[in-house]
């Protein structure tokens, strides 16, 4: 009976440290380290992490004409740091380019990147050495026009559409509600983070301008930003 006794302890005993084992979470995995940065690609890289839209960037080269794109990285105060700046230049760059934006931007050794200075007008989608740069949304460019009541041959430049600013662009999903709304830029522009699927893009109207653009049809795909450019009627003519 003692010994029966003994047995039925002993399994009750293992039986609870099984389950008290079963019990006990599992460890945590470990967090990866970024690698630290070491070597002017390294800084590059990091920075143009940030902003993927830079990827392609070549470094600058003086003996390049027209190079519109370019960075350089030098090293900064504080042991392994670096200071890299990122030119965007477009509008007749063989002419050494109309418009320029231009970061100067201080990369730490652990990989923080810190923007120090910023100069220029925004730069638009087409400018960027890789102006998908793995953005997945809606992008596009609101314009007005026309400009001048008569057309003329050759067409005047001062009566190319122009650019329209603060214009309310609502998107929307397949079932009809409102996922986004985003302002037009200065220069026209607007992107919209949206995920994958089917969407309306809904500009609204803007004061001023007596035509508005219908809704549009759009579908976004991962990774590749959908176009829907915008055309708003001035009502001259």
């Amino acid at each position: 009976m003692a010994t029966i006794r003994a047995v039925l302890l002993t399994t009750a005993a293992i039986a609870l440290l099984g389950a008290g084992c079963a019990a006990l979470p599992a460890p945590p995995s470990p967090t990866p380290v970024p690698a630290p940065v070491t070597t002017p690609e390294d800084a590059i890289a990091r920075v143009i992490a940030a902003e993927k839209r830079l990827t392609g960037i070549a470094p600058y080269d003086p003996n390049a004409i027209g190079q519109a794109n370019w960075y350089e990285v030098k090293p900064a105060s504080g042991v392994g740091a670096y200071l890299v700046t990122v030119r965007i230049g477009w509008g007749d760059c063989p002419a050494r380019c109309i418009n320029e934006h231009v970061w100067h931007q201080a990369v730490s050794p652990d990989g923080t990147v810190t923007v120090v200075s910023e100069a220029g007008p925004p730069v638009p989608e087409e400018a960027w050495p890789d102006p998908r740069g793995g953005r997945t949304g809606i992008r596009g460019k609101a314009l007005a026009g026309p400009i001048c009541p008569v057309e003329r041959v050759p067409p005047d430049p001062a009566c190319a559409p122009r650019p329209v600013a603060g214009a309310v662009i609502v998107v929307r999903d397949a079932s009809g509600a409102d996922v986004d709304r985003t302002l037009t830029g200065a220069d026209g522009t607007y992107f919209s983070a949206v995920a994958p699927g089917a969407y309306v893009v809904e500009p609204q109207p803007v004061e001023g301008l007596l035509g508005t653009p219908g809704p549009q049809n759009v579908v976004v795909r991962e990774g590749i930003p959908s176009t829907v450019d915008l055309a708003y009627d001035t009502g001259i003519r």
